[in-house]
């Protein structure tokens, strides 16, 4: 049971209502994590604006939804787990066997993704602390400063979801039923 009011196109806030609306309008549905940030409009346009910026970074589609699953089953998200297995697997194409690995929390069949998943653990494990050797790892990977940052910026963008899902016990949309998680699977 939700803790939070699910707001509706009809339900909510005034200024909540434009951000459901483009939600819809792109995916067909309005997912339960946007019903209830509805309930706070700055909560909202928070995560809106935050995503936007997110989706400029230079690290790539996939490589920014590996920081979100690892984000998700870190915190243990069940809900942002699924809808970043779907975004995942239907628009990053992310490899089904590197998915399976990041919903599991093991390690990945992909060098570059692994450190990637690595660096992201460090970074919320330690509160961006990370110590020197992984933050060479990382480097050695092929990544740089602006993606370590990235990472961080990420990360930022995880927490507001995975906490505010946590919080709120947001249940799954029927849409995302068949990306569901449970932390025991992991």
């Amino acid at each position: 049971m939700p803790r939070v009011t699910l707001q509706t196109l009809e339900s909510a806030p005034a200024e909540a209502r434009p951000f459901l609306e483009n939600a819809l309008k792109n995916s067909g549905f309005v997912p339960n994590l946007l019903a209830v940030l509805a309930n706070a409009p700055a909560a909202l346009e928070t995560y809106v604006t935050v995503s936007g910026l997110n989706a400029k970074a230079s690290l790539s589609l996939p490589e920014r939804e590996v920081v979100q699953l690892v984000a998700a089953t870190t915190h243990g998200c069940a809900f942002c787990v699924a809808g970043h297995t779907a975004v995942a697997t239907n628009k990053a194409k992310l490899p089904t066997e590197v998915i399976e690995a990041l919903r599991a929390r093991g390690e990945l069949p992909d060098a570059r993704y692994e450190a990637l998943a690595e660096f992201t653990s460090q970074v919320i494990a330690t509160r961006g602390n990370v110590a020197d050797a992984d933050y060479v790892a990382f480097r050695a990977a092929g990544f740089g400063e602006a993606q370590a940052l990235e990472v961080i910026l990420g990360v930022s963008l995880a927490t507001l979801c995975n906490f505010a899902n946590s919080f709120a016990r947001t249940p799954l949309n029927p849409e995302l039923e068949r990306y569901r998680w449970d932390a025991a699977d992991a």
